[in-house]
C-alpha cells in the first residue's frame, strides 16, 4: 500500500480504528504474551490522529482493555486452531470481523477464510486488508441467514465472534446458534459472553453506540441457558482471561491480574464453544 488511507472523524472507519488500535496496544506492551504485529501495520498504513489514543493509552485502565482484546483473541485463536487440528480444510468464519486478522493469524496453508459484517465495514476492509488467497469477504448482516449461503462447510466449519454476542438480543442469539447448527453440522461456535453486571459496566458503550435499547441485549449468568438453544450440541466455557492462559508476561502487573480475575468470577467473562452434532 503506497498511500494512507484517510480516515475521516465520525465514519464508519474511524469505529475500527479503537479495537485495531488496542490490538496495536497489545503486541507493544505485552510482546511476550501478544505477538500480532498486524495491527499496526494497518495503522501506519491510516491517515488518522491518534494522538488522542496514545494519551489514553497510558491509563492503567485503557491497557487493561487493550489486555482484554488481546486475551480474546488467542482465546478464540486457541480453539480454532484446536479445530483445524482435526479438520485442516474447515472454513474459518469470523462473524462480525471488523479489522480483525484472526484468520489469517490461524491460517494452516489449507483451510478457507471468511469474514462477515456490515456492507460498510467489508468496504472499509477492502480497502485496508485486501483479501487473500483462499480468503472472502462476505456483506451482510448476521441475523439476515443468507451470508450463510457462501460459506463451503464441506470440510467442517470453526465459525467464532469475538465482541459481538453482546450486542445481540437473546432471541437473536439463540436464532443465530440455531441455524447454525442446522447448516453446519460438526461444526463449532466459539463466542465471548458477560454475565448481568458486564452488561452494566458496558452501558456507556452501548449508548455510545446508539444502542438505547441494551437491556434487551444478551448477557449470560448460566451456561445452562446456552445449552438450551441447541440440545444436541456439546457446550462449554472457559473463563475470558484465565481460561485459557495464565498472561505470562513480565508486563503484566499485579492489578492486571487481579482485575482479571474479577472478570472472569464476577463480572462473567466467558468464551463459549458449542461443538454440533453430526
Amino acid at each position: 500500500m503506497t498511500d494512507k488511507v484517510r480516515i475521516e472523524q465520525g465514519s464508519v472507519q474511524e469505529t475500527l480504528v479503537i479495537p485495531l488500535y488496542g490490538r496495536k496496544l497489545c503486541a507493544d506492551l505485552f510482546p511476550k504474551l501478544y505477538s500480532d504485529r498486524s495491527a499496526a501495520r494497518i495503522c501506519e498504513n491510516l491517515d488518522y490522529d491518534f494522538s488522542d489514543l496514545d494519551r489514553q493509552a497510558k491509563s492503567v485502565l485503557w491497557q487493561f482493555g487493550a489486555l482484554e482484546a488481546a486475551m480474546r483473541q488467542l482465546d478464540m485463536q486457541w480453539e480454532i486452531d484446536d479445530y483445524l487440528t482435526a479438520h485442516p480444510y474447515a472454513a474459518v468464519v469470523n462473524m462480525g470481523c471488523g479489522l480483525d486478522q484472526t484468520g489469517r493469524a490461524c491460517d494452516n496453508g489449507t483451510c478457507r477464510i471468511y469474514n462477515v459484517d456490515m456492507p460498510d465495514i467489508i468496504a472499509a476492509r477492502k480497502e485496508l486488508i485486501p483479501a487473500g488467497e483462499r480468503e472472502l469477504d462476505i456483506a451482510g448482516d448476521l441475523n439476515d441467514f443468507a451470508w450463510m449461503d457462501k460459506i463451503d462447510g464441506s470440510g467442517g466449519a470453526i465459525l467464532f465472534a469475538a465482541g459481538v454476542f453482546c450486542y445481540l438480543t437473546f432471541d437473536q442469539a439463540k436464532a443465530l446458534a440455531t441455524e447454525l447448527a442446522r447448516r453446519f453440522p460438526g461444526g463449532r461456535l466459539v463466542f465471548d459472553t458477560m454475565g448481568k453486571l458486564g452488561k452494566k459496566l458496558m452501558r456507556a458503550t452501548f449508548k455510545n453506540f446508539g444502542m438505547e435499547n441494551y437491556d434487551d441485549c444478551l448477557f449470560v449468568e448460566d451456561i445452562a441457558v446456552v445449552e438450551a438453544w441447541v440440545p444436541t450440541a456439546h457446550v462449554s466455557s472457559r473463563g475470558y482471561m484465565l481460561g485459557y492462559y495464565d498472561m505470562d508476561d513480565p508486563s503484566v502487573t499485579v492489578l492486571h491480574r487481579f482485575l482479571a480475575r474479577r472478570c472472569d468470577r464476577l463480572v462473567k467473562m466467558r468464551i463459549v464453544r458449542m461443538d454440533f452434532a453430526w
